[in-house]
């Protein structure tokens, strides 16, 4: 088993392929331990697979995994991080912008202890209104909801211990959010500069569009950060103000009917009356979905038996057993 997988996914870059190779090959070599490049092929129409190919025919260390269709950034992650073999496992763009000269920092990090290294854009050159500026709104609006102090959550460059990123579920545009995710689990988490290169070769990818797919996926990051396992707290606390609401609109217009028996009161407070009956309903529908949930969340528990904590170690007497490492109970 190596110590280190490299997991890397393209999507037509056929210019940089060989490129990023040599330069990661050159990289690791010099770190000295042993190591495995996963190289993730999503869907290209050009020249990827088939020069990913050729290197895996020559040098065993590479794994080339090719998908059926373009899946996507986050599922190609997915595919590459359950294939790996290696004890830690570092993912990063097949772009060339980021420089495999920092990984060597990364490595360090792992080594102190730490189960997640984040990689910073410190000093980036994209376009300052197009990316720059959306993207210091996001992290900022990211950091804040995931409860995660990093500045920078867009980059694929970071780093894993394999037992960490296995215990994270994958899809959408999640790859963004592994650090809020581990972080729930327990995992500890720092951040390193990086270099923030300009793209030698090819065409990006990354458009405006993907903000909006970002920010669903946020909202998606915080419910299931603070309600995954309880629901009916997020759906319940929103149902019951609507009762209460509506409640206190039917005692006012119940009490104006006490009062003035002859009036009527679909004629003077009409659109009250409705908007009373609709929290009403609304509410209860926000229970009935809250408890929904929480049979889900039952039935996911009862069926699949898993824990909801993560075991760091167990420890028993050593004339009995040598202490192991669990990744999960």
């Amino acid at each position: 088993m190596p110590k280190y997988s490299i997991v890397v996914p393209f999507h037509n870059e056929e210019e940089n392929v060989t490129v990023l190779y040599a330069r990661l090959k050159q990289v690791m070599e010099q770190v000295g331990e042993s190591f495995e490049l996963v190289l993730v092929d999503d869907g290209s129409n050009d020249r990827t697979y088939k020069l990913m190919e050729e290197i895996a025919a020559v040098d065993s260390r590479v794994l080339v995994i090719k998908l059926r269709r373009n899946f996507g950034q986050t599922p190609a992650l997915a595919a590459g991080f359950d294939n790996a073999t290696g004890e830690f496992i570092l993912a990063m763009d097949g772009d060339l912008q980021h420089d495999p000269n920092d990984i060597p920092n990364f490595l360090a990090k792992l080594d102190e202890g730490y189960d997640v290294v984040s990689g910073w854009r410190k000093e980036r050159i994209d376009n300052f209104v197009m990316r720059r500026i959306p993207s210091r709104c996001a992290n900022w609006l990211m950091a804040k909801l995931s409860g995660v102090d990093i500045h920078d959550f867009g980059t694929t460059f970071k780093a894993y211990r394999r037992e960490v990123i296995h215990n994270i579920p994958l899809y959408g545009e999640m790859h963004r959010f592994i650090p809020a995710l581990a972080a729930w689990y327990g995992a500890t988490i720092c951040e390193i500069p990086i270099k923030n290169v300009n793209r030698e070769r090819g065409k990006s990818h990354y458009g405006i569009g993907r903000t909006f797919r970002v920010f669903f996926d946020l909202m998606t990051i915080r419910f299931l950060i603070k309600y995954m396992s309880r629901p009916l707290h997020f759906f319940g606390g929103f149902g019951a103000l609507g009762i209460m609401a509506g409640s206190v609109i039917s005692a006012f217009l119940l009490g104006m009917k006490a009062l003035h028996p002859h009036q009527n009161v679909m004629d003077q407070h009409g659109p009250l009356f409705v908007i009373g009956g609709v929290l009403i309903i609304a509410g209860i529908q926000l229970l009935a979905v809250g408890l929904l949930g929480e049979l889900s969340v039952r039935h996911y528990y009862t069926s699949q038996h898993p824990t909801p904590y993560t075991i760091d170690r167990i420890v028993r007497s050593r004339a009995m057993q040598e202490p192991s490492i669990l990744s999960e109970g």
